[in-house]
C-alpha cells in the first residue's frame, strides 16, 4: 500500500486559504498561534456572506482538505451557521458571519507577539 505523505502545518493553511478563496469568503485572516498553543499551529479566521454561504464554505473545506488527505477532526456550528469551526488538527478554521466575528473579535484574541518578535520591536 501506498504511503500517504502528511502537508505540513503550513501546506494546510496554504491550501485552505486557496479553497477560502475560492468560494469567495472574506476577510481571511491566517494567524500562527505556535507560540502561544499546543492544539494547533495555524489559525484562520474568515467570513462569509450568509448562513448557506457558510455552509458551502466549510463543506468545501472538508471535502477539499480530505482528497487532499487531511482529513477533518470535527466540524461546530454547520446547523447554526453564524459561526463554523473546522479542526484539521494543526490548522483550525473559523468561518463567521461579519456580525459574529466582529462581535468575538477571534483575531485579537490570538494575535499576541511570539516572545522573540517582541524583543525585537523598539
Amino acid at each position: 500500500m501506498p504511503k500517504k505523505t502528511q502537508l505540513k502545518s503550513d501546506d494546510v493553511a496554504a491550501l485552505v486559504a486557496e479553497i477560502l478563496d475560492d468560494m469567495k469568503a472574506t476577510d481571511i485572516v491566517s494567524i500562527d498561534v505556535r507560540h502561544l498553543t499546543s492544539i494547533t499551529d495555524v489559525m484562520i479566521v474568515a467570513s462569509g456572506r450568509s448562513d448557506r454561504h457558510l455552509r458551502a464554505i466549510a463543506d468545501a473545506v472538508v471535502e477539499r482538505c480530505k482528497s487532499a488527505g487531511v482529513p477533518s477532526l470535527g466540524v461546530e456550528g454547520i446547523g447554526s451557521s453564524e459561526w463554523v469551526l473546522i479542526d484539521l488538527a494543526d490548522v483550525i478554521v473559523h468561518v463567521m458571519l461579519p456580525k459574529t466575528r466582529d462581535f468575538y473579535e477571534i483575531e485579537k484574541l490570538w494575535d499576541i507577539s511570539s516572545p522573540a518578535e517582541a524583543a525585537e520591536s523598539p
